[in-house]
């Protein structure tokens, strides 16, 4: 996300990076580092620009165990911290902003619907059992109804259900009708949704059809992700091209953004679909 700020007195840009963990990562800070340089490159050849913009790295974490490892580049330095400060001068050390969202209550949650909602999954997810999760899961599905735009909250409604129905590996058929069954009473737009995602899964077997779903969910996330960063960065693209990113498989779709700031135009992405 990048703002427009006045800074010193003058106009400038202040980016925040956002990194999302499920696991403590002790190469974050040089992940975070690696992405920072890459915006800065791609600004100074792309935009040629005389001024880099700021970036303040976030990670918003949601694993089991307790993040661990140090909130600053140079806390992974061997021996950084007993340096004079002559020579760490000739070093490079930033700090990132850590979101440990086991931390935050319901109420310290805030922001619109889908915010809330996610979050709150998200925070849930790895800590709670199936029964918690599925009733925190019911709990946050209540606020879909303060989305005024139904088919957008039927949309987003389908979104968080594939997300429960791919993140939660111990659901059960009776789990998944019971979920069918809550929705239409606090969601009744999307109990038809609910019902079908559910009939797709009884009748391919539970274990296929869950496998099927981590799938579909993931490639549909990651090709929609690889689309905005595109159009981000090169403008409209062509409908052919979005379509093959739709239809592109994981593998293919992981491919391209792991490399998303290094391609210098649109046909180092084209050659991941020529046959």
């Amino acid at each position: 996300m990048v703002f427009r700020v006045v800074i010193s007195g003058k106009e400038g840009y202040i980016s925040f990076l956002f990194e999302h963990k499920s696991y403590p990562d002790k190469a974050i800070a040089i992940q975070l580092l690696k992405y920072m340089a890459e915006i800065w490159e791609t600004k100074m050849k792309k935009e040629e620009v005389s001024e880099l913009p700021i970036v303040i790295p976030l990670v918003v974490y949601h694993g089991e165990s307790k993040w661990r490892f140090p909130l600053h580049l140079g806390g992974f330095l061997n021996g950084f911290e007993e340096m004079p400060q002559h020579v760490k001068e000739y070093l490079p050390n930033f700090h990132y902003l850590l979101y440990d969202l086991s931390d935050y209550s319901d109420e310290e949650i805030k922001g619109n619907a889908q915010l809330r909602i996610m979050l709150k999954l998200l925070r849930d997810v790895a800590t709670k059992s199936t029964e918690e999760f599925l009733r925190s899961f019911y709990e946050a599905s209540h606020a879909l109804l303060e989305i005024e735009d139904k088919q957008k909250g039927i949309e987003f409604f389908e979104i968080t259900l594939r997300y429960v129905f791919n993140a939660v590996r111990d659901l059960t058929k009776k789990d998944m009708e019971q979920i069918a069954r809550q929705i239409e009473t606090t969601f009744p737009e999307g109990s038809e949704v609910a019902m079908t995602l559910a009939d797709i899964l009884r009748e391919e077997g539970m274990q296929e059809g869950l496998e099927k779903g981590r799938q579909e969910g993931a490639s549909q996330a990651l090709a929609k992700t690889a689309l905005q960063l595109l159009t981000e960065k090169f403008g409209a693209l062509p409908e052919d091209l979005r379509e093959n990113i739709r239809q592109a498989d994981l593998a293919t779709l992981e491919t391209i953004l792991q490399n998303i700031f290094k391609y210098q135009s649109l046909d180092e992405v084209k050659k991941f679909f020529k046959h």
